[in-house]
């Protein structure tokens, strides 16, 4: 795709959604961590759901400790896999006590040695605590940039690395934003609804409608 496209594509969603930010509900840096660990394989509305609750009670790496793994886990029994998110968070919480000073670290590498963390959980926590321009590639972001042709790959890690390559700086702050919520309003996996969708002239998707 020429660049003068993909310009184009994110010109047009920023216009439609000027200020994307993620949809988890959280309060400070620890919470977001929390949540963005519940959100794998599970939406974030069924998150938002139940963390309230949570976070009144266990807003920092101590106080979900001393809340421990089996309360957690009546709080968050609504979300699949809630035993082995459990489990990370609990074990996470220790590393940043013991480690950081019971706070969430804010590079990429330390980051992804806390368990349930991985690529796409810690950029997202890096772009939206830490101001980085980095680029979260879940499902949404993943069908999404191959339908437009932004990128033609099979695995998340590489359409992270193909996205970095193609899309400017000046939308790389909000770029995942933007392909994430244009995923999960317009582009839905089954039925996408081509008739609302503002970049549909430049969408390579053979099945568009």
């Amino acid at each position: 795709m020429l660049k003068k496209s993909v310009d184009e594509i994110f010109e047009r969603l920023s216009k439609q959604r000027p200020s994307p930010k993620i949809e988890l509900e959280y309060k400070n840096n620890f919470t977001l961590f929390v949540a963005v660990v519940l959100s794998a394989q599970s939406t974030d509305k069924g998150v938002n759901k139940v963390t309230p609750a949570l976070f009144q009670i266990a807003g920092d790496p101590y106080k979900m400790l001393m809340l421990g793994e089996g309360r957690l886990k009546d709080h968050i029994k609504s979300i699949g896999l809630y035993n082995s998110k459990a489990k990370n968070i609990m074990n996470a919480c220790q590393i940043m006590v013991d480690e950081y000073n019971s706070q969430l670290p804010d590079n990429f590498e330390d980051l992804c040695r806390l368990p349930g963390v991985g690529r796409k959980s810690a950029n997202v926590l890096l772009n939206s605590l830490f101001n980085e321009p980095t680029i979260a590639v879940d499902t949404h972001v993943f069908r999404v940039s191959n339908r437009l042709g932004l990128c033609k790959t099979r695995t998340p890690d590489a359409t992270e690395f193909a996205l970095n390559k193609k899309i400017p700086v000046k939308w790389k702050k909000y770029a995942h934003h933007w392909l994430v919520l244009h995923g999960r309003y317009i582009c839905k996996a089954r039925k996408p609804i081509c008739g609302e969708c503002v970049i549909y002239d430049l969408c390579k998707f053979k099945d568009k409608n």
